[in-house]
């Protein structure tokens, strides 16, 4: 039994299913509220066909409704926020990693009440990013009520996780992996049962409320013509790597350039997503489909409905859209228009496979389904629960084989070029290295404060020693991590440093920071680590 703080076993799983329950509950009404106001802003009854809806209305309607979202966002934002950014999925792995489980409340639930108004007024992103981080915050609310300790607050943290992506896509077996493979990013046995759970019971409330159906209905049958097709889906998923990373980068791109440009025209920050409202507004006049989730152009895709020329110009527009509303600090999440990219991609790629060998092809929206697993697990950097998603969101098991091959490649290629994920590449962004392991980041939650010995201490250094080298400049400061001190340390030739704070710009000593003692400490946390992870 690895967890140290916290309720028995037995009581842990009843958490685990009340949580769960919680999650759902508030996955599913925030997809409610999402289709209320966009249906009332909107004017539709039906906001799966949004896009088509769109297409007819007056263009100054559809220009001036993401504008005026945008507004309230950054107004909120503004008020709410330390930095004017919406927290999501990668805040949530960061609190798995470096905040025993937790994440910041205020400007969280901030984040969810912008998110919530972006998807609804026009925002080109997802609802599962949101969803995800308000299961954080009850997760949290828990955590903090009993007093737990990290192991049972990431443990936690899961279930809520599982819970609300089960709740939100009707897909309990994804929903339990993609907590476990993306947010707590090991497969510990002593988690395994209560995400379970908790995504059972996430699921369950999205079949009382919506009934036993999947997302997307896919027509005809969707059979492979083995061995001569299977590798055209090799190929497939190599595209779709590259399209992951080309999506991932433009995202990426797009901030840095409206960070500048809000720099150099002086901006203030709370006009930076009307300004990413007035871009897309422009760009849903033309193209509708950017509206939104975007399930209404994905089944399209799904079905073979669309031209060949139509799903690649949809799909670079879509990609434009997303990197507008992310890079504008609108909110939402990047999993739907990830499975839009991919279908649009894959549906373009089985309309070029089976016009140049029809004879030995399969039905060209088997591409589509392959490519839209293959970009979304490139993306997500989550290849397992990705493609455990997709077949939950079709109900097509027959098609295992082509989809599994398309984003074991896709994954292959995109985490060779990206920090492994479009999440964990935007925490090294933020100097937050999560990508390369325990190993890395343990050495940054570490201050030298905590592991220094003072001149009090038993086995502490020699004074004039410390002082002879801090007037050599040999020291490290009093509120530096291990990470700083460790290579000064193995650089140096004595078995300390002396550990100093600065007052009026001049050292003055501290203490002392011992080679062993920091050594001691990273080996105590590696095995900490290593105990969790493998229990």
């Amino acid at each position: 039994m690895v967890r140290h703080r916290g309720p028995g076993q037995l009581s842990f799983w009843f958490i685990a299913l009340l949580l769960g329950v919680v999650a759902g509950l508030g996955a599913i009404g925030f997809r409610f509220a999402v289709e209320v106001l966009q249906a009332a802003l909107y004017g539709t009854e039906d906001v799966n066909m949004l896009a088509s809806w769109a297409g007819e209305l007056h263009w100054a309607l559809v220009l001036l409704i993401p504008v005026c979202g945008g507004v309230v966002v950054g107004l909120i934002l503004q008020r709410f926020t330390p930095d004017g950014r919406v927290r999501s999925v990668g805040d949530v792995i960061e609190g798995a990693a470096l905040n025993d489980g937790r994440v910041e409340r205020r400007a969280g639930v901030a984040s969810v009440l912008c998110s919530w108004i972006t998807l609804s007024t026009g925002g080109s992103t997802g609802r599962e990013g949101p969803v995800v981080h308000m299961a954080a915050l009850a997760s949290t609310w828990m955590a903090n009520r009993l007093g737990v300790d990290g192991i049972t607050g990431r443990d936690l943290l899961g279930c809520a996780v599982a819970a609300a992506v089960s709740a939100s896509f009707n897909a309990p077996i994804a929903g339990a992996l993609f907590a476990l493979e993306v947010v707590l990013r090991h497969f510990a046995l002593h988690a395994f049962a209560p995400i379970v759970v908790a995504s059972a019971a996430g699921t369950v409330v999205n079949r009382l409320v919506y009934g036993d159906v999947t997302e997307f209905i896919l027509p005809g049958t969707t059979t492979v013509e083995f061995y001569l097709e299977l590798p055209a889906f090799f190929l497939l998923g190599l595209v779709c790597g590259i399209i992951a990373v080309a999506m991932i980068r433009a995202i990426f791109f797009a901030d840095d350039v409206e960070t500048e440009l809000q720099k150099r025209l002086g901006l203030p920050r709370w006009l930076r997503p009307a300004v990413a409202g007035l871009l897309l507004g422009a760009l849903a006049i033309w193209f509708p489909h950017i509206i939104g989730v975007g399930y209404e152009t994905t089944s399209l895709a799904l079905s073979g409905q669309l031209l060949m020329w139509e799903a690649l110009v949809f799909a670079i527009i879509k990609v434009i859209a997303v990197s507008i509303t992310i890079a504008g600090r609108m909110g939402g999440g990047i999993f739907s228009p990830s499975l839009m990219v991919g279908a649009l991609t894959g549906l373009t790629f089985g309309h070029l496979a089976t016009a140049l060998v029809p004879e030995a092809s399969s039905a060209f929206t088997l591409y589509a389904l392959a490519g839209m697993g293959a970009v979304a697990a490139a993306v997500l950097g989550a290849p397992i629960s990705t493609t455990l998603i997709v077949f939950e969101l079709t109900g097509d098991w027959q098609t295992g084989l082509a989809v599994m091959i398309s984003v074991s490649m896709s994954t292959a290629l995109a985490s060779r070029v990206v920090h492994r994920s479009f999440f964990l590449t935007q925490l090294e962004r933020r100097k937050v290295a999560l990508a390369a392991g325990p190993q890395a980041y343990l050495l940054g939650m570490f201050r030298v404060k905590g592991v220094m010995r003072k001149p009090t201490d038993e086995g502490a250094a020699d004074e004039d020693v410390c002082l002879e080298m801090v007037e050599q400049g040999l020291y490290v400061q009093l509120n530096a991590t291990l990470k700083t001190a460790l290579p000064l340390l193995d650089s140096s030739t004595k078995p300390f440093l002396p550990v100093v704070t600065m007052e009026d710009g001049q050292p003055v000593l501290q203490g002392a920071l011992f080679h062993v003692d920091a050594l001691k400490a990273y080996n105590r946390a590696l095995a900490a680590t290593a105990e969790e992870e493998h229990s």
